[in-house]
């Protein structure tokens, strides 16, 4: 019998590609019922977002957002969070516009970017690698510098901002963070530097152009709101440097002047002439600050004559260095970071006058300790980290340096909660200062991608942060692109991610679910700070010795200070399954390591993981469901609690994948990324709705990847007590609930 399945199988996915290339998308529809019925394999079934199309949506959450943007004015500090200028309190649920995508082909393009996201609840948008050479950027690309912004670029992004304004969209301005230089700008070995990450900390050279940069886009009026970028009340953040830090290429080994690759990409080394210029930064700062004696015993160990300067440490020479060279060295680091950043906020709010709120970096990298950068960006207004749930780990030909595929782990983040994105960002949220994930995903085509948004969504809203946005729309104008997932962060394509933007929206923006009742603060020292560089992997993501990974999933999680006093005695670790404070949350991993999630609110409950068996519900939720591993989220659509609301979202989400797409033998990499139409695998089971206060009736409505109507309303069964309906025919990922009283 598996010898027969395998061959329907194979035999069906030649003739779903041939009908895909043919335009017959009847047949993909059939096919995929029957090789269903036959128990062959899990119906994957065609679900396009479509963009073009703009039909009305049965789930429309702008309501969510106070339009336009800034009416009230700029966005401020208040308790530690973000607040409108009365006071109110305002988080973000953004997600990213990369290069061209945050610069749409035409007005229309525009206003139907703006219009879907406010339906879904996003109510920022993070402007990112705008500082390209357009067409995918602002800076102008038929010149022998990138010294000169495009206009024709400059103004398909000021119709955007404008009609995001319009609806109540915040933008965030990103400055540095993939430009590369051309001859005549004046960059020193400028064919060496790619995206000159770190270089940009301490080159003369590379600030000035920076600053250029900030000056031209922020003091750059927009004819369709009248401000310029700097005066722009919807203009929630600036950014300085995307990640972006001096000390971790320290640490990484970047800082060691070997690059003699032209046009190396965005993670190189130094050349050579930038490793002597730090170097020499290094030694007339420690000429300064040490005493004499000190360097002369540096210069002794480290085997160089004296008067010559003192090398920089290297990674591998790290832990058999003396612990105050070691710490000097990082020390120098961390000040020429903090340098960095006041000398651009005081740029930035001094010369230019810039009145939206600033940012500097993001802390980035979970797998090395944080805290040496979280030291500098705490300076400025808001912290922020960035986190991928198993990114995607390029492979390179060892000859042409070109990258030739790539590999993910693929396993669920359900049955690894101690290294979720949860725990991994908690630990950078900093005691009084707003705290966004300006970068966050579970890249494509991870087979359990629909975990993220609503696991994210629910804690995030726990830990009391403050913005949230999913990385990325898009590389490309969206409103033209075919209806396929054309890369690992995309998510304009993606049904699942978006339909998971509006339910996480509501957790997130309406406080669904409550902040947690009690926040476990923690500090450092500066000597911990910088010997958190030393720890090894193993304490990731905290590198904090004897600190619970399970906190952040029962706390809210803080640090007070960079200065200590030294932190330690943590409260016990506590045990699976491990429930918020506030109840609402629950993280189970029983012995089997088949996780799950429940997020059980009033106005919004959600089942995610693996939800096979009587345990899975919430209080109003329940479900049985074929698939094993998926995610249900159910969600109140007007202001009442789920037991009285008459109108209800429910999303009910598995894998996605591209049509014809194909993994390798082990599922860790892809042999074809597949065609366009994009596919669902559609959850079967069942849903019951319990204890709705005076329901006399329930009916279900399938929606398509646009929101509209799909196929016929059907009415849900009594069943016990409770209301129940099938899901997963017609194929979707989401629905909306009307119960009439």
């Amino acid at each position: 019998m598996k010898t027969n399945i395998s061959l329907v199988c194979r035999r069906w996915g030649w003739l779903r590609a041939a009908a895909v290339r043919a335009g017959w998308h009847w047949l993909l529809l059939a096919g995929c019922s029957v090789a269903w019925m036959a128990g062959a394999e899990p119906a994957w079934m065609p679900f396009a977002v479509e963009w073009r199309d703009q039909p009305a949506s049965a789930v429309d959450l702008s309501d969510l957002i106070d339009a336009p943007a800034g009416k009230g004015g700029f966005l401020r500090i208040r308790d530690g969070h973000l607040a409108r200028p009365d006071g109110g309190r305002v988080r973000l649920w953004g997600v990213n516009l990369t290069m061209a995508a945050g610069l749409p082909s035409s007005p229309e393009a525009a206003s139907i970017m703006a219009g879907r996201l406010a339906k879904l609840g996003v109510n920022c948008v993070r402007f990112h690698f705008l500082d390209r050479p357009a067409p995918a950027g602002l800076i102008a690309s038929d010149r022998e510098d990138t010294r000169a912004l495009d206009p024709a670029q400059l103004d398909r992004l000021d119709r955007l901002v404008a009609e995001l304004k319009q609806r109540g969209i915040y933008s965030d301005l990103n400055l540095n963070v993939g430009r590369t230089y051309k001859a005549g700008d004046g960059v020193r070995d400028h064919e060496l530097l790619g995206f000159a990450k770190a270089a940009t900390y301490f080159n003369p050279r590379l600030i000035e152009l920076q600053r250029e940069y900030a000056r031209q886009l922020l003091t750059h009026r927009n004819p369709y709101t009248g401000a310029e970028y700097r005066h722009e009340r919807a203009v929630a953040l600036v950014e300085f440097v995307n990640e972006n830090s001096l000390v971790e290429a320290w640490f990484n080994g970047r800082l060691l002047g070997r690059n003699t690759t032209r046009n190396p990409g965005t993670w190189t080394d130094l050349p050579a002439s930038y490793e002597r210029e730090l170097t020499a930064q290094y030694n007339q700062w420690i000429g300064r600050e040490f005493p004499v004696e000190a360097v002369g015993r540096w210069r002794r160990e480290a085997g160089v004559a004296a008067g010559a300067p003192l090398p920089r440490l290297r990674p591998d020479e790290f832990g058999k260095a003396s612990r105050d060279r070691f710490h000097a060295e990082a020390s120098f680091y961390l000040e020429v970071e903090r340098r960095f950043f006041l000398g651009m906020r005081d740029y930035l709010r001094g010369e230019l006058g810039v009145e939206p709120l600033l940012a500097g970096n993001s802390d980035h990298g979970h797998s090395r300790t944080g805290y040496p950068q979280l030291a500098g960006t705490a300076l400025l207004d808001v912290v922020d980290s960035h986190v991928y749930w198993q990114h995607p780990r390029y492979l390179t030909d060892a000859r042409t340096g070109r990258r030739t595929g790539f590999d993910i782990p693929n396993t669920p983040m359900v049955n690894s909660p101690l290294q979720s994105t949860v725990v991994q960002l908690s630990r950078s949220a900093v005691a009084g200062k707003p705290f966004t994930v300006s970068e966050v995903n579970h890249p494509f085509p991870h087979e359990y991608a629909f975990e993220g948004i609503p696991i994210l969504a629910a804690y995030a809203a726990m830990q009391d942060w403050d913005g949230i946005f999913w990385y990325t729309l898009g590389h490309r104008d969206v409103v033209s692109a075919e209806p396929r997932i054309g890369g690992h962060f995309d998510l304009a394509s993606d049904p699942v991610k978006m339909c998971q933007l509006a339910a996480g929206a509501l957790m997130f923006l309406r406080g669904d679910v409550q902040a947690a009742r009690r926040s476990i603060e923690r500090s450092y020292t500066p000597d911990q700070v910088r010997e958190s560089i030393r720890l090894p992997a193993s304490e990731r993501p905290y590198f904090t010795p004897g600190f619970p990974l399970g906190l952040p999933l029962r706390h809210a999680v803080r640090i007070r200070s960079f200065e200590g006093p030294e932190t330690g005695g943590f409260e016990p670790a506590p045990e699976f399954p491990i429930r918020s404070d506030t109840g609402e949350l629950t993280w189970a991993l029983p012995a089997g390591k088949e996780g799950w999630v429940a997020i059980d609110t009033g106005r919004s409950q959600a089942l995610v993981g693996f939800l096979r068996g009587e345990r899975q519900q919430t209080r109003n939720l329940g479900v049985e469901l074929e698939t094993p591993c998926c995610a249900v989220t159910l969600s109140a659509l007007d202001s009442q609690p789920i037991a009285r609301s008459g109108s209800l979202l429910l999303t009910v989400c598995g894998p996605v994948a591209n049509t014809g797409l194909a993994w390798n033998s082990e599922r860790t990499s892809l042999t074809d990324w597949g065609q366009s139409p994009t596919t669902i695998e559609a959850v079967r089971g069942g849903v019951t709705l319990r204890d709705l206060e005076g329901a006399s009736r329930v009916m279900r409505q399938a929606l398509d990847g646009g929101g509209a109507p799909l196929g016929k309303a059907i009415e849900a069964a009594r069943s016990g007590g409770g209301w129940r309906f099938p899901v997963g025919e017609p194929a979707t990922t989401w629905y909306r609930l009307v119960v009439e009283r």
